[in-house]
């Protein structure tokens, strides 16, 4: 524990560079970009018109302003997949900083994950413009979005941690990740109600299996239904985002001294 709280202060004394990470990966994401910061509305606008299609083509829900729904879930899931993408290649990425000076090596998936965090904040304003002008109704369960947003940033940088570690050493993870994230997309309830497939043992696993079905769940409660997500599933939830946290820095930390080499 004393090693963890020792590394946390370290990380907090590279502050600045981890700014500076976070400006520099915003910045790249939109250079040459015709429309630039747009896109952060544009895009979640984009895939909610075609999930949405997709829904009704399969008849996956006939509830009102279901639109609003999917839009919920689809900013969560952007956030999270950019997080995991952009996490996995921090290292490689920046093999030729890591090579010359010395810095907690930490702050590579971290800056990615905070700058796809600011990414979501910037697009969370298309969601109540949205909601707002079909009429859903919105509530203060809302004042809660910022606690579910914490458990999902502590979840992405666990997995973030993880994966960055593994590509470093298997360079095929970046291959692996495309079809795994592919396959998580339709695992997670992003156009479909987990509710309507938890009563069979197939989506009580979903929601064991997959804590991104539960994090994705807790947004569309607040953010579509209006109401607060019991307490101890946010907590399950929070607790299970800790412990991949801390396992996956915890691999990070132990194979991060031979990066230098590795790169």
């Amino acid at each position: 524990m004393r090693g963890l709280v020792a590394d946390a202060r370290e990380i907090w004394s590279y502050r600045s560079l981890l700014y500076m990470l976070v400006v520099r990966d915003i910045k790249s994401r939109y250079r040459n970009s015709v429309l630039g910061v747009l896109w952060s509305f544009l895009q979640p606008l984009g895939m909610m018109l075609v999930m949405t299609l997709v829904s009704g083509v399969v008849n996956a829900s006939t509830r009102p302003n279901w639109h609003v729904y999917v839009l919920a879930g689809l900013l969560a899931w952007n956030f999270f997949s950019a997080s995991v993408v952009s996490g996995t290649g921090s290292v490689i990425a920046n093999a030729a900083l890591v090579k010359k000076i010395y810095f907690p090596r930490a702050v590579l998936p971290l800056s990615t994950v905070l700058s796809s965090l600011v990414n979501f904040l910037l697009a969370l304003p298309v969601f109540l413009v949205v909601a707002l002008a079909s009429g859903h109704r919105l509530t203060e369960a809302l004042l809660l979005l910022p606690v579910v947003i914490a458990i999902q940033t502590v979840f992405s940088a666990g997995i973030a941690f993880f994966l960055a570690t593994l590509n470093v050493y298997y360079r095929d993870t970046q291959f692996i990740l495309e079809l795994g994230m592919l396959a998580l997309f339709f695992l997670t309830p992003i156009w479909y109600d987990l509710s309507t497939v938890t009563t069979s043992s197939n989506g009580v696993w979903l929601r064991r299996l997959n804590p991104m079905a539960s994090i994705v769940n807790m947004y569309q409660d607040l953010m579509y239904k209006g109401v607060a997500t019991n307490a101890d599933f946010i907590l399950r939830t929070a607790v299970t985002a800790l412990i991949v946290l801390v396992a996956g820095y915890l691999v990070f930390r132990r194979y991060s001294a031979n990066f230098g080499e590795e790169v």
